[in-house]
């Protein structure tokens, strides 16, 4: 019974996947549009993102919203740049709870695609490489994993949403361990990204840096722990 739905539950996913594909190549704007988005998180400058959402007006937190999900199921793409967008239009503390939900959205989804379609799709959207390195990561953290590499702002979110789909863990388990290890990344670039400015980019780079390092040492007093 399980397996009928998982296989017509794939059925569905991959025909909507197929009809997304028709659009992209048979409608211009739609195609147009969809490389303007990448084009605009590939330019660095949160800014960019702000204004493309804020012209939107009274939608713009739904087209936030949908962003942050893409940019899940397209791995490459930065989502530390919505979230300095939200927080920059919608101030601090509503941004981070716009930030915080459809990032979950977003790492719910590509955990589903993943259980259903399998882990050839998955490095189809990920890389080889990249999922190898989470794997293991899994391994050697365990049942704790998800939680660590949440807090990890280095390793890429959404490949963890990805690979965990492929293991055995249950969606609730994954669902809470992403939402309370999501939270303080989400909490400080919100309340940074209330007050940058386009120019504040060198800020902000040390400012990821110093948040990077101090997980590093929590990890690493956490597995010297471990092995003694």
């Amino acid at each position: 019974m399980k397996k009928n739905k998982m296989q017509f539950g794939r059925s569905i996913f991959l025909a909507f996947l197929l009809i997304l594909l028709l659009a992209f190549f048979l409608i211009p704007k739609l195609r147009s549009g969809a490389l303007y988005i990448v084009s605009m998180f590939a330019t660095g400058d949160f800014t960019v993102l702000r204004d493309f959402v804020a012209s939107y007006g009274a939608y713009a937190a739904l087209i936030s919203f949908l962003l942050m999900i893409l940019q899940s199921v397209a791995a490459p793409l930065p989502a530390f740049l919505l979230t300095f967008a939200n927080a920059n239009l919608f101030g601090w503390w509503r941004g981070a709870i716009l930030s915080w939900s459809s990032a979950m959205a977003g790492a719910s989804l590509c955990f589903f695609i993943a259980r259903l379609l399998g882990r050839e799709a998955v490095v189809k959207l990920t890389s080889r490489s990249g999922l190898q390195n989470i794997e293991e990561f899994f391994k050697r953290h365990g049942r704790m994993s998800i939680l660590i590499a949440r807090l990890l702002p280095f390793i890429s979110f959404d490949i963890v949403s990805y690979a965990a789909g492929l293991t055995s863990i249950s969606f609730w388990s994954f669902f809470v361990a992403t939402g309370i290890g999501q939270l303080p990344a989400t909490i400080i670039y919100s309340y940074v990204g209330g007050f940058l400015t386009g120019g504040a980019k060198l800020f902000v780079t040390g400012l990821l840096i110093l948040f990077a390092l101090s997980f590093l040492i929590m990890l690493g007093r956490q597995l010297y722990k471990e092995r003694h």
